[in-house]
């Protein structure tokens, strides 16, 4: 699945991924390969990509909100601001 994370100023993060932990209005969810076409609210919280299916290769961002969009085995973040964490 492609992942990209943006801002208004720029790119965050855009590559193949094995899927992505969000941090939904309602809560914590995760997007996987071939889900289904969705737009949700993002609250402010941390963003985990998953780089393999083991869960042991990944990046954290912080977010301060904004929305997600899959469609075509393909997320779109769209946030604010967002600070990659170590």
């Amino acid at each position: 699945m492609l992942l990209e994370i943006l801002t208004p100023e720029k790119r965050i993060y855009s590559g193949d991924v094995y899927g992505v932990q969000l941090p939904g209005e309602e809560g914590l969810f995760e997007v996987l390969n071939m889900h289904a076409p969705m737009v949700s609210a993002l609250a402010k919280g941390n963003v985990k990509v998953l780089k393999s299916a083991k869960g042991n290769s990944h990046k954290n961002f912080s977010i301060n909100g904004g929305f997600v969009e899959v469609l075509h085995n393909k997320a779109t973040v769209l946030v604010e601001g967002a600070t990659e964490l170590n």
